[in-house]
């Protein structure tokens, strides 16, 4: 780098300044400064998930530390302007210490240093001295032959007093200096050229910017959201549906979505997916049908998970699997008076509008998803009423015990696949979404068969589940009917008169209208039409997580009234008859429900106690379930989709090239060691023959090379007749 100079020959203060810049941005601490906080952002990258949508940052991290983490961009590391020009300093800063220290580095393996003074020998830590019975010239042959046998090279220098023997050995330690510093260039260059940083240099010259939606489908998007086929790289994601081709693939920038042409279309004839016993994923692989749009011709091909398929330069990679809008029929029942079932067909990914019979606006019925196979841990999933009577109900843990999750994880695990089930979302008009799952075949919890109805209300919280027990059909027809029954009036008085009928004693007709009365008002209270609402917070009665002023029904609504209606001392006793009547009364609205459907009365049993025992409790339960109609899964064809990811990166070679050579390099610098030996041979007048000196340098003082030198002092001072001091 030459100087630039003032008058007097000084450096100006400019050219100390760019000279200073120079020697911080070539050094090495600078480096691996550099290369300290990419591993640092590394790190952050592999921990925090990237590019996820937003609210699920807002969710995990809260609002106050999601806008913080997304200020410094750490949801997008590894696209992050700070981070890419970290990358470039990296590569500049190493580009020019390579190239500062690569002309002393070859200039030190050209050399063997022979002009040492013989008198410097003395200084070194490894040193000896010795004495042969030869002519110089003969020791000299020794030496040679020595150290040729031991893999060290020399070159000798003849001055007036002596021979001065200069040898190496380890110089790929120097080389893999060299090696680990140019992996390290090649490794972030091919980053930077496979990376967002060429693409959106691509989309700035082209013209093209992103877009984050209001296309419903591809072929609607304009050319100014395209990049070309000739896109010299990218990596993007395809999503074909078995029977379907695409040929559009998906670019996540971080303000939106680009598309990218391909040069071909991809054609997926069929979805293999195969599961481990616990649920997991075991192989899962495409069998595709590559159609090139220039030649016309359609290559077969199959992708596997790290098995990619290459075409024109571009890979093609089995990333994972997704629904592919299969269809589905769901059967509405209505879990409001008046309303009657209805029948839908849908495909995945397709939304509805439905009629909200209870008054309000009509939700948007979205649906999410279908799966095939549910394998769960159903070990020993209590709910808590393991030898519960009929009669007797806990009305403080009903709802906490019932409408919680499905399966308890801190059991023992027995996986076990339960069936397919739906997911969709239901709507309101102010665009709040719950979300739901729904299984379509009865599961087996505490010995007991019960289908499962699962809602939450954003995608960071557990699905919470509503057990409704299966008949003796194994459907859910038994359960629908009581609670049809239960809102009909007609049905709620009659089987309060059969209930009085039945429970009063004889020889005291005057009770049979107190009876009544009693089970009417119970049936009305469970069944939420009387005018019921959470208590305020002082009252100690309200529903978890439901504000004042909510209506109630079931067991909370009994509850309710009997905390305000009732003192205190005598609530407990009230509250144990109040439950009788409404069992008893419950049970003869079932009997009475399938008589009308023309069904044989339930016979007293076992089976019988425990269908009524979980009835009552999903009954209660379903007063809080958030939706006018439960939605059940009749039928499906499943259709399955590939996601693949399609990449054109040609900076691998590159990235290849450097892990290669880092391996190299580390090994050299590590494993080998960089010596250097002198041997100063001159004549011995007054015994005759040579005199050796020798010395030994390293630059790491091991017991290797404290062995190595003492083994060669002992082959070079000990010829025929030789003999070391």
């Amino acid at each position: 780098m030459t100087e630039i100079k003032g008058a007097g020959g000084a450096p100006t203060a400019a050219a100390r300044r760019w000279r200073e810049a120079y020697e911080l941005l070539s050094s090495m601490r600078f480096a691996i400064t550099l290369l300290s906080v990419i591993c640092i952002a590394s790190v952050i990258g592999t921990v925090v998930q990237q590019n996820q949508p937003v609210n699920d940052y807002i969710n995990k991290f809260g609002p106050f530390w999601a806008e913080v983490f997304a200020r410094f961009q750490l949801f997008n590391v590894y696209s992050a302007g700070w981070f890419l020009v970290i990358l470039a300093f990296l590569v500049v800063s190493t580009s020019l210490c390579i190239a500062r220290n690569t002309p002393k580095i070859l200039a030190d393996l050209r050399s063997f240093k022979e002009h040492v003074r013989e008198q410097s020998l003395a200084a070194f830590h490894h040193k000896a001295e010795a004495r042969v019975p030869l002519a110089r010239q003969a020791a000299l042959e020794h030496v040679a032959a020595v150290l040729g046998r031991h893999g060290w090279q020399a070159r000798a220098q003849v001055r007036e007093h002596g021979t001065m023997v200069a040898a190496r050995a380890g110089r790929a330690n120097k080389l893999g200096y060299l090696a680990a510093h140019s992996a390290v260039v090649l490794v972030c260059v091919g980053g930077l050229a496979d990376g967002d940083l060429m693409v959106r240099l691509q989309m700035a010259l082209r013209g093209v910017s992103s877009f984050d939606g209001g296309f419903q489908f591809i072929s609607q998007v304009p050319a100014e959201h395209r990049l070309p086929a000739t896109n010299p790289t990218f990596r993007g994601n395809l999503l074909v549906p078995e029977g379907q081709r695409a040929g559009v693939a998906l670019l996540s920038m971080p303000n939106g979505t680009v598309l990218q042409e391909l040069p071909f279309d991809v054609e997926l004839k069929k979805f293999v997916v195969e599961y481990y016993e616990t649920g997991m994923p075991r192989l899962f692989a495409s069998d595709i049908v590559i159609h090139d749009h220039e030649s016309g011709q359609a290559i077969p091909a199959t992708v596997k998970v790290n098995e990619p398929a290459e075409h024109r330069g571009i890979l093609i990679y089995q990333s994972s699997f997704e629904d592919g809008g299969s269809a589905v029929k769901l059967r509405a029942e209505p879990l409001t008076p008046g309303g009657k079932p209805f029948e839908l067909a849908m495909r995945v990914g397709e939304s509805t509008q439905l009629a909200n019979n209870q008054g309000g606006a009509p939700l948007r019925l979205e649906l999410a998803g279908l799966k095939v196979i549910n394998v769960e841990n159903l070990a020993d999933a209590s709910a808590g009423t393991e030898g519960t009577d009929v009669r007797a109900v806990d009305l403080k843990g009903t709802l906490d015990k019932h409408l919680g999750a499905g399966i308890n994880p801190d059991k023992a695990k027995t996986l076990r696949n339960i069936g397919p089930a739906v997911t969709f979302r239901l709507r309101d008009a102010a665009g709040q979404a719950r979300e739901f799952h729904h299984y379509m075949l009865p599961v087996e919890l505490d010995g007991r068969r019960v289908f499962l109805a699962g809602v939450r209300d954003s995608t960071a919280e557990p699905f919470r589940y509503l057990r409704m027990p299966a008949d003796e059909n194994s459907s859910l027809d038994g359960w629908l009917r009581l609670r049809t029954a239960l809102l009909d009036p007609d049905m709620r008085d009659k089987a309060a008169r059969r209930y009085a009928d039945q429970a009063t004693p004889d020889g005291k007709p005057e009770m049979h209208e107190q009876l009544r009365l009693t089970a009417a008002r119970a049936l009305t209270l469970f069944a939420g039409l009387e005018n019921v609402t959470v208590a305020p917070p002082a009252a100690g009665a309200s529903a978890p997580g439901l504000p004042p002023g909510t209506p109630l029904g079931g067991l909370a609504a009994l509850s309710q009234f009997i905390e305000a209606s009732v003192p205190e001392a005598e609530r407990s006793r009230i509250a144990e008859v109040m439950l009788r009547i409404l069992n008893g009364t419950l049970f003869d609205l079932n009997q009475m429900a399938r008589e009308q459907a023309g069904l044989k009365p339930l016979e007293p049993g076992p089976a019988t106690e425990a269908f009524m025992t979980q009835a009552v409790l999903s009954l209660s339960d379903s007063f809080l379930y958030p939706a006018p109609v439960l939605l059940q899964l009749t039928d499906f064809t499943p259709v399955q989709a590939s996601v693949f990811q399609v990449a054109r990166a040609p900076g691998k070679a590159l990235v290849y090239l450097g892990a290669v050579l880092l391996i190299v390099g580390i090994f050299a610098m590590l494993y080998v060691r960089e010596r250097r030996l002198w041997v100063w041979l001159a004549d011995d007048a007054a015994h005759g023959g040579t005199r050796l000196q020798m010395a030994l340098s390293t630059p790491r003082r091991t017991l290797d090379i404290d062995t190595e030198f003492d083994t060669l002092r002992r082959e070079l001072s000990a010829p025929a007749g030789g003999t070391a001091p």
